[in-house]
């Protein structure tokens, strides 16, 4: 009988919650090994070292923060609003994901300040992030300042909104974010 090996997903995704929970220091071999309950010889069966593990991940997060999103938010048609209503819904359904979510955001900015090789790839998915908005709020908002404004402020508020702390008086932080859409899609 053979030995059943940890798929090679499996340490991509555990790779990603290590970064998203401690940044790329907690991304370690033996670490991994250890949360999948395996010996780290499986490990080097599918990567040449931790370099590439680090590569393939942030592959993963790449493409599960751009394409598979925006590929999600077309498939559902209608017109820009209601594309970018089901944007707004999926972006705030996906925050546990392995690959996607604010905590593993927000390590690989923290980590692109660090290194000049994932702040490109970052600035490149921002782009992508961007470029993508910007289609979609031309279809409504025929001034550029307006959508380059409306784009800024969404973005802002997907990372932001994790961050800052603040009460919002009468109003809770679900009313505040819904607000918050409903000004952006007017």
């Amino acid at each position: 009988m053979g030995v059943t090996r940890t798929p090679r997903g499996k340490w991509i995704e555990e790779g990603l919650r290590a970064l998203a929970g401690g940044g790329p220091e907690a991304v370690r071999i033996e670490v991994l090994a250890q949360a999948l309950g395996v010996s780290k010889g499986g490990f080097y069966g599918y990567f040449q070292g931790r370099g590439a593990l680090l590569d393939e991940m942030l592959d993963t997060w790449e493409r599960a923060t751009t394409e598979a999103v925006i590929d999600r938010v077309e498939s559902g048609g209608g017109d820009a609003r209601a594309r970018l209503e089901r944007l707004f819904t999926l972006v705030v359904d996906l925050g546990g994901g392995p690959a996607t979510g604010v905590a593993l955001d927000l390590a690989i900015r923290d980590w692109a300040r660090r290194d000049e090789d994932v702040a490109q790839r970052l600035r490149r998915v921002d782009n992508r992030r961007m470029d993508y908005l910007r289609t979609l709020f031309r279809e409504f908002c025929p001034d550029e300042d307006d959508v380059e404004v409306r784009c800024m402020l969404t973005f802002s508020v997907r990372l932001g909104s994790y961050v800052v702390a603040a009460d919002h008086g009468a109003h809770s932080r679900a009313e505040v974010m819904d607000l918050t859409r409903k000004w952006l899609l007017r």
